[in-house]
Formats: C-alpha cells, structure tokens, sequence
C-alpha cells in the first residue's frame, strides 16, 4: 500500500500522541484511528482530552485541544507484528528530529513496542519515564486497538486520564 497517514501536529503541544505505525484502514481513509474497534477517540474523550467524543474523520480538530498525532514508523499494516526491527531503527533519527522540531510538552507512546525500540530497553512500565526523548517527556500509554484485550475501556481512560492530569495540571487546553 502506497498511502501515507500524514501528521497531525502543530508547535509546542501539550501532547504528541504515537501510534506504532498506521493501520491500513486508517492510511485508506487518511485518517487517525479509524478501525471500527479501536477505542481511541472514546479513551480520549473519557479522560477529559476532548469535550467530545470526536469521529476520526475530525482528527484535524485534536490540534484546538493542544493535542496532536504522529507515528514512529510510516508504513501501514494489517497489524504492527508485521513491522520489524530494522524499520524501527531506520525510522529512529528522523522521527527523534520530528520530536525536536515541534517541541511537544510530552510524547506519549501508545503501546510499550515503539518505545522499546527506540529506546533500547526491553521491557518499560506504563506511564511517565524517566528519560526524555527529542527533548519532550515521554509517557507510555496502553494502545487503544481493539485487538488489545489485556485493558478494558475503564482501565484505558484512567491510565489516559493520568496523562491528562499531568498535561493540563494548570487548566484546561
């Protein structure tokens, strides 16, 4: 498949949301999260990023909330097992010069695989790091898929909610 998921990202957001690469009904579409099961737009909503639940045809619209989305590697597939190693180092310096240019407040990984190898480590707890990455904090998330059976919504919106807290401790976007 030849599409292309493009970026939705502005300067300085208060998060840059990252998916491990784009599905192929979502590069199809050209739009974010647009699998029937995936929860994300609902898990956003629920942890008080957006004051609706937004359909993926408005993806656009995350920027209004200081939110925005991206993924570390391009190439769309039927599921991200079907990536491999050598894709993401190959994707790293590029993606990390992506990071730095728009200058996200926080980076949060959705799923712990991109992260890993970016990072170099093996195995990440859920939430904020230690480390930074292209200079924004990073925080790692459970993916919204719906082929992630080992979080329900409830547990999904309270790990996201945290994020948010931490992103918007001062107010709203």
């Amino acid at each position: 498949m030849d599409a292309r998921l493009e970026d939705i990202v502005a300067e300085h957001l208060a998060v840059l949301f990252c998916g491990i690469n784009p599905g192929l009904k979502a590069a199809a579409q050209g739009h974010h999260f647009a699998g029937r099961s995936n929860r994300f737009w609902r898990t956003l909503h629920r942890a008080g990023f957006t004051p609706e639940e937004m359909r993926p045809e408005q993806d656009r619209t995350l920027l209004q909330y200081r939110c925005g989305l991206t993924a570390v590697v391009e190439r769309p597939t039927a599921s991200a097992d079907q990536l491999s190693r050598q894709e993401f180092a190959a994707a790293a310096q590029a993606f990390e010069a992506k990071v730095r240019r728009y200058a996200p407040r926080f980076l949060a990984f959705l799923g712990k695989p991109a992260y890993c190898a970016l990072s170099g480590q093996r195995d990440v707890a859920w939430g904020l790091q230690a480390t930074r990455f292209g200079g924004a904090a990073v925080w790692v998330l459970p993916n919204p898929s719906g082929r992630n059976l080992a979080f329900s919504l409830d547990q999904l919106v309270a790990a996201y909610r945290q994020l948010h807290l931490a992103a918007f401790a001062s107010g709203p976007a």
